[in-house]
């Protein structure tokens, strides 16, 4: 069985308009996120998931307990949300930023980033670009990594390289993960997921990207 990622993004509902409050809209937006992972979930399976087919680990990572051998991991913007999903691959991280975010680049760059990174995104520029793809590669591989460890993000250099959309990283704490970059739309996209060597090297799965209307 050849190992695949599955990835589905849809636009979100716009809140902003409704005359809301803030609390409300946080209300509105979470209900939106969990209606939209339990129908990719029922479109993956063909039946119908619900709220309470879905169980966290001790860490909060959520996992499907009817299929064991099912990963899924997803991520929301502003306006967008997006789910990964695997069978085999038991360890995948997504995550997803709108490029038109407003952001504090260096407060959180001389936070967030390893000094590589750091180095590298100032040489640049300091492109929002690469920032969003350092970012996103970030939290995909700790959400993929999912085991509630706590490290600093400063501690962990991704090796995003500025021209090409994917790449390797390893850290003592987490292992090893593989990640890949997508310009969305509007949008970065990262997957990452935990490397496997075989024995022709580190099997890169086959990843299929669903863009979906409203």
């Amino acid at each position: 069985m050849a190992r695949q990622i599955q990835i589905n993004v849809y636009p979100l509902a716009p809140l902003s308009n409704l005359g809301m409050d803030r609390r409300a809209q946080i209300a509105a937006r979470k209900l939106e996120v969990a209606q939209l992972r339990n129908h990719c979930l029922s479109q993956y399976f063909e039946l119908e998931v619900n709220d309470q087919d879905i169980v966290r680990t001790d860490f909060g990572k959520p996992y499907f307990q009817e299929h064991p051998d099912f990963s899924f991991n997803h991520t929301h913007s502003q306006n967008f949300y997006a789910m990964a999903m695997s069978h085999r691959m038991l360890q995948i991280g997504v995550d997803i930023e709108e490029l038109s975010r407003k952001v504090r680049f260096q407060a959180l760059a001389e936070h967030a980033f390893h000094p590589e990174e750091l180095k590298i995104w100032q040489s640049l520029d300091c492109d929002p670009e690469y920032w969003f793809k350092v970012w996103t590669t970030k939290e995909a591989v700790l959400k993929a990594n999912g085991l509630g460890i706590r490290i600093n993000l400063n501690e962990l250099n991704t090796q995003v390289h500025p021209e090409q959309d994917g790449g390797m990283c390893s850290l003592d704490q987490l292992g090893i993960y593989a990640y890949q970059n997508y310009r969305v739309g509007n949008c970065m996209l990262s997957v990452a997921w935990q490397a496997e060597q075989s024995c022709r090297g580190f099997a890169f799965p086959q990843i299929q990207i669903y863009q979906h209307p409203r």
